[in-house]
């Protein structure tokens, strides 16, 4: 699917100067942030580093230097300003093997991430007494 991308890449990348980081492995890596729920680029980056999975999954060996997270904002921001991102979820959703996994119908979300973000004085009884504001929520 990436390969349907191959012109679109040509564009934005420049045959001069510092190799750039490979627009499939940065879209990946993205999405390992995404699924991974890393909160920045300079985390990815470290567990890009000790983590044989994810560089598996991005196509790095284990002996392969690890991408400089200044590099790779710069990067990323190129792939956003030539729309990569849109074209790239498009023809994700698009695929054979996704399609089935999608409905219209309804959606899942995983409750333990709602209520571990969820602050303890956000909590509030079922059976709250009027003008319980939830802060009081020691006793």
């Amino acid at each position: 699917m990436l390969g349907q991308l191959n012109h679109t890449f040509g564009k934005l990348y420049s045959h001069e100067g510092r190799p750039s980081i490979p627009p499939e492995q940065l879209l990946i890596a993205l999405l390992l942030q995404v699924f991974y729920s890393i909160r920045s680029e300079r985390q990815l980056m470290e567990q890009l580093n000790y983590n044989l999975l994810f560089r598996w999954f991005v196509g790095l060996s284990p002996d392969d230097p690890i991408w400089d997270p200044t590099v790779f904002t710069k990067n990323r921001e190129r792939l956003q300003e030539g729309d990569v991102f849109q074209t790239f979820m498009a023809k994700l959703l698009e695929h054979e093997k996704v399609k089935p996994l999608l409905s219209d119908e309804h959606f899942s979300v995983d409750g333990t991430l709602i209520e571990a973000w969820a602050s303890h004085k956000s909590f509030k009884p079922k059976q709250a007494q009027k003008g319980d504001d939830g802060s009081d929520f020691h006793g």
